[in-house]
């Protein structure tokens, strides 16, 4: 309690890796002169009494004096020794794999830079991160709406094609979408001979360099079609079927038109609607007749 407090060392870790290595550099160089000092001591007397006393005549080691052989073994070692304090140890020891190493990193770290920056510049938008488009999402006050026709099986097409036509149903499509924002998959607009008239496109594609008309906007997922049609009211989502699998959790508002009758050789479905989640707050029913194959239902559903 009233002993000396323990002093902590002003040293950083840096400046105590370079003390500890110069000490293990000057133990290493120690113990090489202490090795040559011997040699020097011994090598010489053993020289001498071997050959100057005649010794080497009477025991050799293939056909050399047993002194000799032995000297240049040692030697051998020696140089060994020398080479690993000098050569091995300063250029493939810890620190030279640790050099290598710091080079590699800052390789890489430059190359994720680069691509940070070309990814900037060829697609500002994908920069940006998805806490940001999400806020946005929350923060505005659109009435989201997806539009869709589907059978009682959930069947909304073929071959990116509609399987019915139904007339009352395009003019109801056309009725409320005009004047608004319509997002969709790169496979739905391309199943259009041309932009729908009175209405501001926006088709979702990762495909690079995407070529589209003139007013027809691209974005790389259904979060940043939203954002880019905040300047809409009610912008509607009209297909094709992964996105509406993708809209089912952020719109409000569910235009369907339910046509009695079920296509089992369809390739695309509408996700099912989901009664706890969705609120029916209309039904207007339309019976089949010379102009529409099938009957079909006009309902509309609102989140609860």
């Amino acid at each position: 309690m009233f002993g000396k407090k323990k002093q902590k060392p002003q040293i950083d870790k840096e400046q105590l890796e370079l003390i500890q290595n110069a000490q293990r550099r000057v133990r290493q160089k120690k113990r090489l002169y202490i090795h040559f000092v011997l040699f020097l001591i011994f090598a010489l007397p053993l020289f001498t009494f071997n050959v100057g006393l005649g010794l080497a005549d009477e025991f050799t080691l293939a056909t050399f004096p047993w002194s000799v052989v032995i000297i240049f073994i040692w030697l051998a070692f020696l140089a060994w020794h020398f080479l690993n304090v000098f050569l091995f140890n300063a250029f493939m020891g810890k620190d030279w794999e640790q050099q290598q190493l710091n080079k590699l990193v800052a390789k890489q770290q430059a190359r994720i830079e680069k691509l940070k920056k070309e990814l900037k510049s060829e697609a500002p938008i994908i920069a940006e991160s998805e806490a940001y488009i999400e806020e946005q999402i929350l923060k505005n006050d659109q009435d989201i709406t997806i539009i869709v026709a589907a059978g009682e099986n959930n069947a909304i097409g073929k071959d990116n094609d509609l399987i019915w036509h139904l007339r009352d149903d395009l003019k109801r499509f056309k009725k409320l979408t005009s004047g608004h924002h319509i997002i969709m998959g790169r496979k739905t607009f391309e199943s259009f001979p041309k932009p729908l008239p009175n209405r501001t496109h926006i088709v979702i594609t990762r495909q690079k360099n995407y070529k589209v008309p003139e007013g027809v906007i691209i974005a790389n997922s259904l979060e940043e079609a939203i954002v880019k049609s905040k300047a809409d009211k009610q912008p509607f989502i009209i297909g094709g079927g992964e996105i509406y699998k993708q809209s089912m959790s952020i719109a409000n508002k569910l235009e369907l038109t339910r046509v009695h009758h079920s296509f089992e050789d369809a390739d695309t479905f509408f996700p099912e609607v989901d009664s706890s989640v969705w609120e029916e707050i209309s039904n207007t029913f339309h019976d089949k007749d010379e102009n529409h194959e099938f009957a079909f239902s006009f309902i509309t559903y609102e989140r609860r």
